[in-house]
Order: structure tokens, then sequence, then C-alpha cells
């Protein structure tokens, strides 16, 4: 019989079966109650887990409330980066995430010992890092941004000072072209996001002629150009509520529309597609739905997989999220 920490190494999650006649979200209440736990969930996972979150957002907004929480465990329903930023801004909490295996695309594509070579080049550059990247990419980083205040640190910044932005391409683009800066961007990607079909969008475009299509800025940049609106995911939720349309083309992760239907139910919402013919014709990110409630259950009763993050890698990173915490007051 494998111990619970065996089972943590072996498949990246607690795999221990749950009686069957557990109700799940009575006692991840009440286990919530019970550690002084709080549950902070992206709006990329699962409705039933948004449903039973205590905080619901996008990163900027998670990371707000990772840092502002009084509770003596975070459970983090989102991929390990997200889980990795929690303790970097709570070092003494408990951090624990449903599945080490949720990983990030975006994150992947920007390896440290690679980054910090090519950091290497522009010694006069300053490193603007997107939140989507490991602990070791935040050490290696100035300010850290989100999709939400990317445009507002950057402005922030000299004319004349030289920007490394890393690692999201197309979101570096969108930026350099709003504010009109020059910077040199690693070149990673969002597997999701890139995985809008423009042969399919179009098709559905012509279907839907009264539809607004909303884009977050990590699609790539013919899709952007032909948005009628481009933000963050809490910002494509803040544009459907106020705005007069009554239908939109969602161009992001799928998840957003639970979120979305319950501020609007009575707008029209359509996933855009992605490429793949997958079960709901949309763009779903592999990672985010590993998060279930089993794992949520067994992640809260057994206190596993716990993140941790490396003293001096964590000081180092978190000068850099904490700048952008500081920079985004007000937002």
């Amino acid at each position: 019989m494998t111990t619970i920490e065996e089972q943590v190494a072996r498949y990246g999650y607690v795999t221990e079966t749950i009686a069957e006649d557990i109700d799940l979200i009575a006692e991840i209440t009440r286990l919530k109650k019970e550690k002084n736990a709080v549950i902070l969930a992206h709006y990329y996972v699962s409705a039933e887990i948004q449903d039973l979150a205590d905080y619901i957002g996008d990163s900027l907004g998670l990371s707000q409330q990772a840092a502002a929480t009084e509770a003596d465990m975070i459970i983090f329903c989102g991929v390990h980066f997200m889980g990795e930023t929690a303790k970097v801004l709570s070092p003494n909490k408990k951090v624990i995430i449903p599945d080490l295996n949720a990983g990030c695309s975006l994150a992947d594509s920007a390896p440290a010992d690679k980054f910090a070579e090519f950091k290497a080049k522009y010694p006069d550059h300053i490193v603007i890092s997107y939140i989507n990247c490991s602990a070791e990419i935040k050490a290696l980083t100035d300010i850290v941004c989100t999709s939400s205040n990317a445009l507002q640190i950057v402005n922030s910044l000299p004319k004349d000072q030289k920007i490394i932005f890393a690692p999201d391409a197309n979101l570096g683009r969108y930026v350099a072209q709003k504010t009109g800066r020059e910077m040199v961007l690693w070149d990673g990607a969002c597997i999701v996001h890139i995985d809008i079909s423009r042969e399919k969008l179009a098709e559905l475009r012509k279907e839907n002629p009264d539809a607004l299509l909303i884009a977050h800025p990590e699609c790539k940049e013919d899709i952007l150009l032909q948005a009628d609106f481009v933000s963050s995911t809490t910002g494509l939720l803040k544009f459907v509520q106020e705005s007069n349309h009554d239908k939109f083309i969602v161009a992001t992760e799928a998840g957003i529309l639970h979120k979305m239907k319950q501020a609007v139910p009575n707008k029209k919402l359509i996933p855009a597609p992605g490429s793949d013919n997958n079960t709901c014709a949309c763009s779903e990110c592999p990672y985010m739905k590993m998060n279930t409630l089993e794992k949520v259950y067994n992640a809260l009763y057994y206190e596993q997989p716990e993140i941790f993050v490396p003293e001096d890698i964590r000081l180092k990173a978190f000068e850099s999220v904490n700048r952008m915490l500081e920079l985004s007051k007000g937002i």
C-alpha cells in the first residue's frame, strides 16, 4: 500500500479512493472551515470548482487575493505557476494544488537557463515578465505583469528605457503596439489561445454578423486585429456586463463562459472555435481541466501536493511580483 507522499511522487496528486456516499462539496466546505483554508480558483477551471471557491479571478486578482488572505492554507485551483506565485507571496502559509501535473504551456516555453542566456545578451534592458511563468523566471525579472496591467506597467517606465518582454510574444506584440514601445520579445505562447482557428472563426462570424468578437491578448495577432475588444479575462467579463450588445464571440479559454453566463444570463455567448474537434467546439486548457472536485477534496484532506519554492528564488521573485502589486494599486 502506497503512502500519500508516494502517490504524489508517482502520479502528481493524491489517488486515495473516495467513498461513493461522500458529499464532496459539503465535505470540502467543512474541511475548509476546520483547517482555516481558502480556495482560490481561476476562471478557466471547471464550473463546479468555481462555484465552491472563496475567490475566482484572473492572474492579477488571484495574486492580490493570495497576498491578502489570512488563511493558514491556500488550495489553489489553477496551474502550477499560480501555486508558486501564492507561495512567493505567502511563504508562511501552506500552499496546496490539486494536481502537480497542471502545468502551463506558456510557462514551459521559457526554461530558466535559456532565458538567463537570452537576458545576458541585453544587459541594458529591464525585464518585464508576464505572470504566466515559473518562479525561476520571476526571479530573473524586474517587474511581473498580467494581461490586466501590462499596458500600465510598460507606460510607467521612462520612454528611453529598453525592455525585454517575456514569455508571451503575442501579449508582448500587443503591448508594444498599444504603447508605441519597441521591446525585445521572448518567443513563447499559450497553446489554448494560439489554437483558435482562423478559418472556423471566420465561418462563425459569418453565421453571427451581429456578434462582437472579444479576445484575450494572448491570441495571435490576426485574431486581435479583427477583435472589437481586447482585454484580460476579467476585462472581457466586465465588457460583456457593461456593453449594450447582447451577442458575443469570446476568444479565450471557455471556462470564463460559466462566470459570464451567471453575470449576463440573457446575453448570447459563443466560444471561439479551436482547431481541434473536441467536446465543446471551443478552446479548452487541458491543464486547467486537471483540477477536479475529487482532487480538490483529497488535496484538502491530506494537505498534498504542497508547493515549495527555494528561499533564494522566492525572495527574488517576491521583489518582481511585489513591484507589480505596488504599481497595480487601483486596478
